[in-house]
């Protein structure tokens, strides 16, 4: 992929894409240069500014709850005056270091998670006083124990037959478990109050980054998909997270339509989540004539398209009736997956479907076949797999393939006019 002048993120070439076009350097998008100092450098520097406010709110007496996957619900940790923080690696570097233990043909996402377990490099692990896990893919299940042997975690077991008609008992049964666990860990009371308020700050955050993301449904939407991605933090229910989420959706709201979009390819991204360091496929995605309008993975839409209800008298059930509903690929049937991407499809009219599978996600990668025949036999818009590590070495190949899927989207596009 090419190089950019600086430290400053590739910028999109908006010419045809079908021309293989290239990223070009220049001093930021007028719209980044009137955000400057705004929403955009503040999430710019998020890592700097969750390690700030964690390290506060430790001092303060607060404690600090590690999570690896959107099924562990934020809102209890928040109710045991915890603060809930993202721990999933997306750092290259870590996972030499985690293959001394674990196996080479391993998720890159475990690994550089473990990687930074061992080399205690992530300030946030080192700062958990608790580690909440769950019982998603295998890979994930065996490392934790590997991490438990020097660190407190504990692992929710979480239903995979999401039809079965005892499954949601049991995933209820696994919620109230963990508030016990948080309420002795931590000595502290976890009512249904709290709950409930937390309930409150984590609906309105799902609503913000929610109106956000829909901004992309525009013909001419006013930022990219890189941009989009950056709008979100390692620490939920910050005060001054929901702030800049507000000033960034009036800002962008308050823009001309800016047409040098339209000649963009608009892509759904689905598959895999995309953490923070591991957004290699997306630049390469938008600095060749792209544009992500919507990604349904964990760190896209997925997690947000429905807040919990709140009508619903008992806290711990409105909790497992939302978070229960996650359409992820280790669910089987996982249907629901399908019905959501029809329906973005919709929505957020892509003119193609990328996905983006880890090496070694077996359950993402089986689940391929059924996106391709969704896209293809359905939808009738082209559909290209990805499989990749965190290395850049097949960066220009990977190039290379969404080139010519451009290509063929442009193709189409040509023989309807």
């Amino acid at each position: 992929m090419a190089k950019c002048c600086g430290d400053n993120k590739p910028q999109i070439n908006t010419s045809n894409p079908c021309n293989s076009p290239q990223p070009q350097c220049d001093s930021g998008s007028s719209a980044e240069k009137k955000l400057a100092g705004g929403p955009l450098e503040w999430f710019g520097k998020m890592i700097q500014n969750c390690f700030e406010y964690a390290t506060q709110a430790k001092a303060n007496g607060k404690h600090v709850v590690g999570i690896m996957c959107e099924y562990t619900p934020r809102e209890l940790i928040m109710a045991a005056d915890a603060l809930p923080v993202c721990l999933c690696g997306g750092s290259a570097e870590m996972i030499g270091p985690a293959e001394e233990d674990l196996p080479a043909n391993l998720c890159p996402l475990i690994k550089s998670t473990y990687g930074y377990h061992i080399e205690k490099a992530n300030p946030f692990l080192e700062m958990a006083d608790l580690i909440v896990a769950e019982t998603t893919c295998d890979g994930k299940k065996k490392m934790y124990e590997l991490m438990n042997q020097t660190r407190p975690m504990y692992v929710l077991e979480l239903p995979q037959k999401a039809a079965d008609s005892d499954a949601m008992a049991h995933w209820i049964s696994e919620l109230r478990k963990l508030r016990t666990k948080l309420q002795e860990h931590f000595d502290v009371e976890v009512t249904d109050e709290k709950i409930k308020k937390a309930i409150t700050v984590m609906n309105h955050e799902r609503r913000l980054r929610r109106e956000l993301a829909e901004l992309m449904k525009s013909q001419s939407p006013p930022l990219t998909g890189r941009q989009l991605l950056e709008f979100k933090s390692n620490i939920s229910g910050n005060c001054a997270d929901l702030k800049q989420y507000d000033k960034a959706i009036k800002f962008f709201k308050s823009q001309k339509t800016d047409r040098s979009k339209d000649s963009q390819v608009r892509v759904l991204m689905t598959g895999v989540p995309i953490v923070h360091g591991s957004e290699r496929v997306l630049d390469i995605i938008e600095s060749h004539g792209g544009l992500v309008v919507c990604m349904d993975n964990c760190t896209g839409l997925k997690p947000i398209l429905e807040d919990v209800d709140e009508t619903i008298q008992d806290p711990i059930i409105a909790l497992a009736q939302k978070y229960f509903r996650l359409p992820c690929s280790v669910m089987t049937k996982n249907d629901r997956r399908m019905d959501v991407l029809r329906k973005l499809f919709a929505e957020y009219r892509p003119q193609c479907i990328i996905e983006l599978i880890w090496q070694a996600c077996l359950t993402y990668d089986v689940e391929s076949y059924l996106v391709k025949k969704l896209a293809s036999e359905e939808l009738g818009i082209p559909y290209l797999r990805i499989e990749t590590d965190y290395s850049p070495s097949d960066s220009a190949r990977i190039a290379l393939r969404v080139e010519a899927l451009f290509e063929t989207v442009c193709g189409r596009a040509g023989q309807s006019d």
